[in-house]
């Protein structure tokens, strides 16, 4: 198993939570941080033991992008590198991870850090928490996913606003366009969190996964191509060993006993 220095990595009761540990600059990336997120996803992804993902920040923030302090001794920096090496691996790891990736959004999450946010399945907010696209403010353009998530979550005019005002969304008006999943105060947030968590670590992990995948491939697909593709997942789901557990159960008139199988 990898040693993580600049993150946590728990797993308990089917539940992998990953805590981003640099709370002394908010959890901002750096170069062992990218790297080590990519690490920790990439392990829980192959863990078939893990049935869910939380994703959190460490101390008052959730994550505020890039350390810019770190990057800003390297000289002739290719930010294009960067993104490709350290920030999209992250994202397509979350989208397609074939489990599902819960946000606990404890604080801001700013620039890269509100694009992780985005990308994952579900987000739960404390009512402090705060969104903010601030690329703009040093003359930079969205990244990380950003571009994509963005106006798929809420209209054109507000994606262009929030992204070229760096506007700060509260949890509370996320939640009203429908990007957050619910607010609650702080200190009801872990609570919160478990209640879903240990609801999806006892799901059929399988079917899950491919509800995920139909999800994203729907943004780009017609409705030909998702009935098609809808049969094909299906098929799959339908022979695993949890549905036949689901369809025992029926016919029993108990609760599945899902493995995620």
């Amino acid at each position: 198993m990898t040693e993580f220095t600049s993150l946590l990595f728990q797993v308990q009761n089917g539940i992998c939570t990953i805590t981003l540990n640099r709370p002394e600059v908010y959890n901002a990336f750096n170069d062992d941080l990218s790297f080590q997120l990519q690490d920790a996803l990439k392990q829980a992804s192959k863990d078939n033991s893990i049935r869910v993902v939380v994703l959190t920040g460490a101390g008052k923030a959730f994550c505020s992008g890039q350390d810019l302090k770190a990057s800003s001794g390297v000289k002739n920096r290719s930010l294009s590198d960067s993104i490709h090496r350290r920030y999209n691996p992250i994202i397509r790891l979350i989208r397609q991870m074939p489990k599902p990736v819960i946000c606990r959004l404890n604080g801001v999450a700013a620039g890269a850090g509100c694009s992780l946010a985005l990308a994952c399945d579900l987000i739960f907010a404390a009512e402090e928490a705060t969104l903010i696209e601030i690329f703009v403010n040093i003359g930079l353009v969205l990244d990380s996913g950003s571009s994509y998530f963005l106006p798929r979550s809420v209209t054109y005019q507000k994606a262009f606003e929030w992204s070229t005002l760096a506007s700060r969304v509260s949890a509370t008006e996320a939640a009203q366009l429908g990007i957050v999943n619910k607010v609650v105060p702080l200190d009801q947030l872990d609570e919160l969190v478990a209640g879903y968590a240990n609801q999806y670590a006892q799901a059929p992990t399988k079917a899950i996964g491919l509800m995920k995948k139909m999800l994203n491939k729907a943004a780009t697909s017609s409705l030909d191509e998702m009935l098609d593709y809808e049969a094909y997942c299906q098929e799959i789901a339908g022979r695993s060993q949890d549905h036949q557990e689901g369809v025992k159960a029926f016919s029993e008139k108990r609760k599945p006993s899902f493995e995620g199988k």
